[in-house]
């Protein structure tokens, strides 16, 4: 073997291990594998031949073969991979597979499987799947970076939506989520005439009402549209006592709670019965939300956050205030993969001083209680280890609401302007080691650069402990420093702190909302070393994409593509300077994939090729466009 093709042949195994994949080289302890490996010879001659790797993942045939050279990826001809050509097989990787694949397939009883090529190395190549059937029929499926959608998690998922091409259970979800949030949404407007912020607040206090429910303190039945004790009082009292079974204190949080669900009881409008519905708004909404998402969020122990969810669609549906204030709700593949980024752990204390409807601190909390079985510790993530502020008070109310229903973390919320917290005391009440932020956009100015998403970065940077870890998802702009404010603030944060790396991600992250975000993470307390490398990733091929009527949805890739980031950023693999360029910085630099960017892959031959050939159409063109002076040395029309 040679040296080259055996270092791929490492590289290799190193990718299957990094997911937990065991499949064998150059060999099989799987008996009808072995035996059909005895006439599998790419020179197609009877006599015995073996893949790199393969095996069996779940139901599937897994095949792999490798090239070290990127230029024996695969072989075409007439637009077809080719395995009867005892030249060819045994030179490119894609056609090795599939040779190997149809030959297990056609000796054995197995009837799927994955077949991939690859070639090049950890920096440079091509990793392509093809998908062949019992019959030896292939599909070649996009490149993937990482064979994490082949593990014995994902391969069934993998299947069902890039081989069959039908929706995930995860995807039917989002869907019936978006259907029911606009049907909500309508009859909330249609028939209760709220108003935006409120909306919000009827639907999170009925899922407390619903909460004090599962102690038998209320029921649907009760509210019979009453003039004397009206369904928003039943439900209000059945609020109070959950918050109170909840131990929400102090007292003036509690208080402050129980004034933002007052609409519940005060709307006439709400508590009168409506022709239409037969029923009360407040019957009807309550009847809807039960046999809807109130399952969803009681019951699912995902990190999802529902909620902030139905919240985002009343926004996306009224165009409400959440964009005015700078609103954007985070999705849960961005928090999910905050976590990833600082390295979650168990014992970590996590701060998020704008936070929303709580999704971030619902993603760590979900995250952290995964990592320990102690139920100890688990109570002390719960009370003692999530901290979140939160300037607007309906929304600080939703976010309390939420940690209740998804396990009652809402011990450390504070309806405060963070801005206006002084940072050593945030630093002693919090503790906080991991800081996680989606900052209000666009609302800072020459005349107030205290509110510019920068200023959120270093005051949050600030207030966590030393060697703290920090993320923060906001626009490109921030990163750039366009006022002279923002440059001083970029500059007072290397003198403290440590930038890490910053990830350009999807434009359609937020998705209607119009901004292109990046996302930064931090070392709190570090001054920043001149001779620190930080990353800088194009992360804007995530694997999602938006789908009509739907918005941003995952595709098979998404997993694919966050394993690849994740093993770039843990520096596991290297990666060319088009995904990630490792610089030094200055706080007058952009701080950007695009500003550090350089093209440092050596053109091949082909691609020379290819360049001569398409100056040499263009050329024939123009000449036969009668342009031929164009090629003159002079350029005159009539020389």
């Amino acid at each position: 073997m040679a040296r080259s093709e055996g270092t791929t042949d490492l590289w290799v195994n190193h990718l299957l291990e990094d997911v937990d994949i065991h499949l064998d080289y150059q060999s099989s302890k799987i008996k009808n594998i072995d035996s059909a490996l005895h006439t599998a010879s790419k020179r197609l001659n009877g006599k015995p031949g073996y893949p790199e790797y393969v095996g069996i993942v779940r139901d599937f045939l897994i095949v792999i073969e490798d090239k070290s050279d990127i230029s024996n990826h695969v072989y075409v001809k007439d637009g077809v991979i080719t395995t009867d050509n005892d030249k060819v097989v045994p030179e490119y990787a894609l056609n090795g597979a599939l040779h190997y694949a149809r030959h297990i397939l056609q000796q054995t009883s197995y009837k799927k499987c994955f077949a991939v090529g690859v070639s090049g190395n950890d920096k440079i190549h091509r990793i392509t799947p093809l998908y062949v059937n019992e019959r030896g029929e292939y599909q070649q499926l996009p490149d993937i970076e990482s064979f994490i959608s082949l593990n014995e998690r994902n391969v069934d998922e993998y299947y069902l939506k890039e081989v069959l091409h039908e929706d995930t259970n995860e995807e039917k979800t989002t869907v019936e989520i978006l259907k029911d949030a606009a049907k909500l949404h309508e009859s909330l407007r249609t028939y209760g005439q709220l108003k935006d912020t409120d909306k919000p607040l009827v639907v999170s206090g009925i899922l407390l009402a619903l909460r004090e429910g599962e102690s038998h303190n209320f029921s649907i039945d009760t509210l019979t549209g009453d003039t004397v004790k009206t369904d928003g009082q039943k439900i209000m009292e059945a609020i109070i006592s959950n918050l109170k079974r909840s131990n929400v204190q102090p007292q003036v949080k509690l208080d402050k709670l129980i004034n933002q669900f007052r609409i519940i009881t005060d709307s006439a409008k709400l508590n009168t019965k409506d022709d239409r519905l037969g029923m009360t708004p407040l019957r009807y909404y309550t009847e809807f939300i039960n046999q809807t998402i109130y399952q969803d969020i009681r019951y699912n122990s995902s990190s999802e956050d529902y909620l902030g969810r139905f919240y985002g669609e009343f926004m996306s549906y009224s165009g409400g205030d959440g964009q005015s204030l700078g609103i954007i709700l985070t999705p849960k593949h961005i928090t999910q993969l905050f976590c990833d980024l600082v390295d979650l752990k168990a014992d970590d204390h996590v701060l998020d001083p704008t936070c929303g409807t709580g999704g971030f601190l619902i993603a760590a909390m979900h995250n952290m209680l995964n990592q320990t079985n102690s139920e100890s510790e688990r109570q002390s993530i719960r009370k003692n280890q999530l901290f979140g502020i939160e300037l607007q008070d309906y929304m600080f109310t939703i976010a309390t609401t939420n940690m209740i229903l998804r396990g009652d973390g809402k011990s450390n919320l504070k309806n405060e302007d963070f801005l206006a917290q002084p940072a050593a005391k945030l630093q002693t009440d919090a503790m906080a080691t991991v800081g996680m932020m989606n900052p209000p956009y666009s609302q800072g100015s020459k005349s107030d650069p205290s509110k510019y998403e920068i200023s959120f970065i270093k005051h949050l940077l600030d207030s966590l402990l030393p060697d703290a870890r920090c993320a923060v998802i906001v626009p490109q702009s921030t990163m750039v420093g366009k006022s002279k404010a923002e440059k001083q603030i970029k500059e007072a944060i290397l003198k403290e702190h440590t930038l890490e790396g910053v990830i350009t991600c999807n434009p359609n992250t937020f998705y209607g909302v119009g901004t292109n975000p990046v996302i930064a993470v931090f070392t709190a307390h570090q001054p920043q070393l001149n001779d620190k490398q930080v990353k800088f990733i194009d992360f804007r091929n995530d694997g999602y994409k938006v789908s009509p009527h739907t918005g941003l949805v995952a595709t098979s890739q998404v997993k694919d593509r966050k394993q690849y980031l994740l093993d770039v950023w843990q520096n596991n693999i290297k990666a060319p300077t088009k995904f990630c360029v490792k610089s030094t910085i200055n706080a007058s630099d952009e701080w950007l994939h695009s500003f550090y960017y350089f093209n440092d892959e050596i053109p091949s031959e082909s691609d020379f090729d290819k360049s001569i050939g398409d100056y040499l159409d263009f050329e024939f063109s123009m000449v036969m466009a009668g342009r031929d002076y164009l090629f003159r040395e002079s350029g005159d029309e009539n020389a």
